[in-house]
């Protein structure tokens, strides 16, 4: 098969910079807080006087935020961690089978295929709703 010859046209060039991506004001304090906890404030100054008012606000917000609020937010916004199938497949290591059954039951479908050797029967109807919650409780901690 005959390899595609490569484009000989010339690339046109832009006329100016390329105007940034408009990125929500929430984000960016977000962003700020993350990046520098003492210093977000600072992080947000070169904004315009209204974005700057409102990315503030948005910073008060997040810090009268509890811990795990916060650590929540990050997680939503900005995915999941780099190691989530590493931590998920040692907690179902160390998971009693009771517990490793509701895990299963609880993983998204793409991650249930880190475990294709685990059994996939009917949910049981006999575990206690506390183990659910923290079968999702810890399935949110080694993901995100």
């Amino acid at each position: 098969m005959a390899r595609a010859e490569a484009p000989t046209e010339e690339v046109p060039l832009l006329a100016g910079p390329v105007p940034p991506l408009p990125m929500p004001l929430e984000r960016l304090a977000l962003v700020a807080w993350v990046l520098g906890r003492e210093r977000a404030e600072e992080l947000l100054f070169g904004l315009e006087a209204g974005a700057a008012a409102s990315a503030s606000e948005h910073l008060r917000r997040l810090a009268s935020l509890p811990s795990a609020q916060r650590q929540a937010k990050v997680s939503v916004e900005f995915g999941e961690r780099p190691d989530a199938a590493a931590r998920l497949r040692q907690l179902m290591g160390e998971a009693s089978p009771l517990l490793r059954g509701e895990l299963l039951r609880r993983l998204p479908p793409y991650h249930r295929t880190l475990f294709p050797s685990e059994p996939r029967g009917a949910p049981r109807q006999d575990v206690p709703h506390a183990l659910s919650l923290l079968a999702e409780r810890l399935i949110r901690e080694a993901t995100r």
